[in-house]
């Protein structure tokens, strides 16, 4: 009888420890879920393009290395009515002072692209701010113009480079057009590119110093003339606060939230 009750009561408690087993279990995949969900909620995204209905583009210039056709640059987009954004480093803004005051001075805008062009997803928080706010304000000191805009080197960037540059007042952009100029494709080549990928609200990439990137302009932009498109900066082009950025495609959309 004894035994039997004994029996029983080990049941109960075997029981009890899968019970236990199972209930923990149950709660760590919900925490699972719940720290997904969250890491799916918080992911942040610059802007890669724009959702309008409007036939407008923007060009966009890297400058960290070179400025020899950077006046050329300037002068095609002029002789089409077009605007560009120069994202320039801060040592090419040492190295080039000048050539920073012209772009200003000619009608177009300087924006961020950091101090030393360094893979930002390894930078601490400070090395971040460091590398964003030197370059800043060397561009306020040589041409008064005060940047808004900011551009990771290589395109790299992760929740923490996001939100640490957005607390800095800067929204941060990439492109959904990608010319290749630096791969020193033939003007024809860097043409066809781009033609084939815009759309209403694209941001196409070059580089300041690419070798056929005057060449390609010059056909390129009468051609997106004649198709209707405006040529303009990367402000002129992306929307003011509110907006709201697709966690997906980047697309930057005009706010819905009332």
């Amino acid at each position: 009888m004894r035994r039997s009750l004994a029996s029983k009561i080990l049941i109960v408690l075997f029981l009890l420890f899968l019970l236990f087993l199972v209930l923990l279990i149950y709660a760590q995949i919900i925490r699972s879920i719940s720290v997904i969900t969250t890491l799916r909620e918080e992911a942040k995204k610059p802007i890669y393009y724009v959702e309008t209905d409007e036939k407008k583009v923007a060009f966009s210039f890297d400058a960290a290395w070179g400025a020899d056709k950077t006046e050329s640059i300037m002068d095609v987009m002029e002789s089409n009515d077009a605007r560009a954004t120069f994202f320039v480093v801060k040592f090419w803004v040492e190295n080039y002072p000048d050539m920073a005051k012209q772009i200003v001075d000619r009608g177009h805008e300087l924006q961020n692209h950091s101090s030393t062009h360094p893979h930002f997803n390894s930078l601490s928080i400070e090395q971040i701010k460091e590398e964003v706010l030197g370059c800043a304000s060397l561009i306020q000191e040589t041409t008064g113009f005060q940047p808004t805009l900011f551009r990771p080197p290589f395109g790299e960037y992760n929740n923490k480079v996001v939100k640490t540059i957005e607390s800095l007042g800067y929204r941060l952009i990439q492109w959904d057009c990608d010319s290749l100029d630096w791969k020193e494709l033939s003007a024809a080549e860097i043409e066809s590119r781009i033609l084939s990928k815009v759309h209403n609200g694209s941001i196409v990439l070059f580089h300041n110093n690419g070798l056929h990137t005057v060449e390609a302009l010059r056909s390129l932009l009468p051609k997106l003339k004649e198709e209707g498109y405006e040529v303009c900066s990367v402000s002129e082009l992306i929307y003011p606060a509110p907006y709201e950025i697709d966690p997906h495609s980047g697309a930057q959309k005009r706010s819905i939230k009332k």
